[in-house]
């Protein structure tokens, strides 16, 4: 298959998988923003399901990746060592700027898709992809 294709394909199936990250971040987000009034709360809470979701997906599907999978995970977590303070910090400084959550959460979510996708490509599974046992799929 050609690279363009192929990282088309990728890209369709990191944006699908995504998506359904996205509806567990923005469900479990919503929920717990009735009980909790503070937007850092919630938010931490629903990224951190939503990232364990989209790494098993993207990791086994998307890259069908063998890659070792603490290592891949632990350059996954150093992603969102720098992320999510500066989104959580973002985040509330727009909150209390006076900015609706759910566009604050919105915002947040599309960078994080964009930025996530660049940096599992090129560093977490670079010359890793494609490299799952036919069994194991």
């Amino acid at each position: 298959m050609k690279k363009d294709k192929k990282t088309f394909l990728q890209a369709l199936k990191f944006t699908l998988f995504s998506i359904s990250a996205g509806i567990i971040q923005i469900g479990s987000f919503s929920l717990l923003e009735i009980f909790i009034k503070d937007y850092w709360i919630p938010y931490l809470i629903s990224l951190i399901l939503s990232i364990v979701w989209n790494f098993t997906l993207n990791r086994r599907y998307t890259f069908q990746s063998a890659a070792n999978v603490p290592v891949a995970m632990a350059k996954v977590f150093g992603f969102y060592l720098v992320f999510t303070p500066l989104s959580t910090l973002l985040g509330n400084l727009a909150e209390k700027g006076g900015v609706n959550d759910f566009i604050i959460l919105a915002l947040t979510m599309i960078a994080n898709f964009i930025l996530e996708f660049l940096f599992c490509k090129f560093v977490v599974y670079r010359g890793k992809e494609n490299t799952l046992a036919k069994k194991e799929k």
